[in-house]
């Protein structure tokens, strides 16, 4: 079995049953276990299944999310409190770059009025800070998403070789202690991940809906972000674990 059509039989073996043990797959593919493990890795790595001690778990998946206008109307109080919270850890005089989603529309809202220089690939963002005297704005080109309202792509990609900033604010579709953080777009990941490429903190916006989740196409480890906020209803546990991974986690 070549490796493709392998991993592809163990990833519809772990689908179908929900979970793998790495002696029964490495047997059924006919493969040693030190194989079957870099194949478990890899799809691990792509957030298409999740390692545990002995074998994989197939996740449970995160729906595929509503477009950006439906989502600002989506647990609307969460988010603005965190919006309001994050754009408090700005400080006049940065460079920012704000990436597409609801809440990270609400906290480009909340630097109206100030001195800030704004790199961004999302139109909502650009319409929250359009004329807005003091705040610099700089709109990356690309393919449009449509639902998202945002620019993506190898033009995007391109024009975000050019910046740099000191804050990177982007929100996330699913975050999970194992899988990390997933979204549920394939196209949009390697411009997600020049994104966090621009600046050396990563600032995290997501709702408690957020959490425990993983979405079919792998973006980044956790250990990527620096700075995470969140609402207090989200579990208290896994908050517990961001910070064990250093991660500075602030409730709005």
């Amino acid at each position: 079995m070549i490796k493709e059509d392998r991993l592809h039989y163990i990833l519809n073996q772990v689908r179908q049953s929900g979970k793998g043990i790495v002696g029964e797959l490495s047997a059924a593919a006919g493969v040693s276990n030190i194989t079957l493990r870099r194949d478990l890795k890899e799809l691990a790595e792509q957030g298409l299944i999740r390692r545990v001690h002995g074998g994989v778990v197939y996740p449970a998946q995160s729906p595929q999310e509503a477009p950006v206008i439906q989502r600002m109307k989506e647990n609307r109080s969460f988010k603005e409190r965190i919006a309001k919270v994050a754009s408090a850890l700005i400080q006049d005089g940065e460079s920012l770059f704000i990436g597409s989603g609801s809440t990270t529309a609400l906290v480009a809202r909340g630097l109206k009025g100030r001195s800030l220089s704004v790199v961004t690939n999302a139109i909502t963002v650009v319409n929250e800070l359009a004329g807005q005297e003091g705040v610099n704005v700089v709109v990356l080109g690309g393919m449009l998403r449509a639902s998202e309202l945002s620019m993506l792509g190898h033009i995007t990609a391109q024009a975000l070789k050019e910046v740099r900033v000191s804050k990177v604010i982007i929100g996330i579709h699913a975050i999970d202690l194992r899988a990390g953080l997933t979204n549920d777009y394939l196209p949009e990941v390697l411009t997600d991940r020049a994104i966090l490429d621009l600046g050396s903190q990563v600032v995290l916006v997501a709702d408690h809906s957020k959490f425990g989740k993983v979405a079919s196409a792998f973006l980044a480890p956790l250990e990527r972000l620096s700075t995470v906020v969140t609402d207090d209803q989200t579990d208290a546990g896994m908050l517990s674990a961001l910070r064990q991974l250093g991660i500075t986690v602030v409730l709005a």
